[in-house]
């Protein structure tokens, strides 16, 4: 089981993965083209070719270690040694390979050193902001990840043209930042037009609308170009703007296009399958609401037997009971979360009703003990009753020895309830499909979508016993 991790964790780290690998194979194309020229200052200043490849393939793959191997492993297990010693070791081993290459090609160590401490910094710095982010940006703080999304993904932009300043003086050739910097931009600006003002208006049905938006796109393009040309007196500007607007009317936006059409048609099923999961949720919260009914008629049946050999007093304790249930099955059991002394005192009227019924019993032999005390915060309801309900309901024989001993206590912000009842042969039942309260299995996936990894449950059977402990982390 996974701790403190999603899978929208995970696809965004692919997201970030994906973003470092285009920004080093862009190092590394450039880095080559500046080979082939053997007159370029940038290429003989403190460096060679063998320094400006495998460097950066030896800083990549160090990435992908931690990034995709080790921070996975420690969302999933949670081990802070762990994590802390293995990229500590990848860490050190990827500078003592970029620091022989660099010795071997006759280049200084002293400016690789610090680029490892500055993205090792850059990196931890990157990973507490995105953390912040998260924590502030995302439900129940907000209504949807929109935002969240959002900033994330300027961070991570931000946090990589730090990195391309950090590395200019090693192994990143200055192009590179002025295609991150001002190329990249300039691309998302024309891309965030053509979804706002040509894609949505023609998912609109406005068609002309967005042609007028098209050639007005174009139009800025070449007007940008026509005048740099102009300035500086140079025909082959102009050229090159009519390629640059070539390529974002024929390849750019059809093919951002594709890509738009094919996140709504994601988002389209992923809100199909949210309205199935509400469904499924509704039909949770009907499950949740329902009394069982053998023991409705049982108690009943309890109390008109009490009327008939008693004053009444008993009858009427037990008739208030009754209705304190029936009214916290009604209206508190509808809520997602309710005050534990709340659900404790549903469990003790219960108990009282069982007591009514079964406590005269020779053969039975009931200890129970509840102790409130520390019992703070809020609980999901019913979460706790089913398993004392199917200890009453399999654990009672008249005829053989039976018992059944309830432990519920409060510790540091927890709730723990330990229960172990007789076991006895199971008689054939009617209704195949007849079991405690809303079921043990309903509550086993409850537990885990209410209370992820904050919840113990553990189930033993044997011939003789059943036993139930069930720890639930509230605070």
């Amino acid at each position: 089981p996974c701790t403190g991790f999603s899978r929208y964790d995970y696809v965004f780290r692919q997201i970030e993965w994906w973003i470092v690998t285009i920004a080093f194979l862009s190092i590394l194309l450039f880095n080559l083209i500046a080979l082939s020229n053997s007159n370029s200052w940038w290429m003989t200043h403190e460096s060679n070719g063998l320094v400006m490849v495998l460097i950066p393939a030896i800083l990549y793959s160090s990435f992908y270690i931690v990034h995709m191997k080790l921070m996975v492993n420690f969302l999933i297990n949670r081990n802070t040694w762990t994590l802390i010693g293995f990229s500590f070791l990848t860490l050190l081993v990827g500078f003592g390979l970029s620091a022989l290459v660099s010795i071997g090609s006759g280049s200084h160590v002293g400016g690789l050193f610090f680029l490892y401490l500055g993205l090792a910094f850059l990196y931890l710095s990157y990973q507490l902001a995105a953390f912040v982010l998260r924590e502030m940006l995302t439900p129940p703080h907000l209504q949807d990840y929109f935002l969240y999304n959002l900033s994330r993904l300027i961070l991570c932009y931000l946090f990589l043209i730090v990195f391309l300043i950090l590395g200019q003086k090693t192994i990143v050739n200055e192009v590179i930042l002025i295609v991150f910097i001002l190329i990249v931009p300039i691309l998302l600006v024309i891309v965030t037009f053509n979804y706002f003002l040509i894609y949505k208006k023609k998912k609109l049905g406005e068609r002309k609308k967005a042609k007028w938006f098209f050639a007005l796109l174009i139009a800025i393009i070449l007007t940008g170009f026509l005048i740099a040309s102009i300035a500086d007196q140079e025909g082959f500007i102009f050229f090159l703007g009519l390629i640059i607007a070539l390529f974002v009317a024929f390849i750019l936006i059809p093919l951002t296009n594709l890509i738009f059409n094919k996140y709504e048609s994601m988002t389209g099923t992923i809100f199909s399958l949210t309205s199935q999961v509400n469904q499924g949720s509704a039909s949770l919260d009907f499950l949740r609401s329902q009394i069982n009914p053998h023991f409705l008629f049982n108690a009943l049946n309890t109390l008109y037997a009490s009327a008939l050999i008693e004053n009444g007093e008993k009858t009427a304790d037990g008739i208030q009971k009754l209705g304190d249930m029936m009214r916290f099955m009604i209206h508190e059991n509808q809520q997602d979360k309710i005050p534990l002394s709340r659900e404790i005192n549903y469990l003790r009227n219960y108990l009282d009703l069982q007591m009514l019924r079964f406590g005269k019993e020779s053969k039975l032999e009931v200890d129970i003990q509840i102790s409130e005390e520390l019992c703070q915060g809020d609980i999901a309801p019913m979460l706790l009753i089913p398993y004392v309900e199917n200890a009453f309901k399999h654990g009672i024989s008249l005829k053989e020895k039976s018992w059944i001993k309830l432990n519920l206590r409060c510790i540091a912000g927890s709730v723990h309830l330990d229960l172990v009842n007789s076991v006895h042969p199971e008689k054939p039942l009617e209704n195949s499909r007849e079991e405690s309260g809303i079921g043990l299995d309903n509550v086993k996936k409850r537990l885990d979508l209410v209370y992820p990894n904050k919840h113990q449950l553990n189930i033993i059977k044997n011939d003789s016993d059943f036993f139930v402990h069930l720890s639930i982390q509230l605070i």
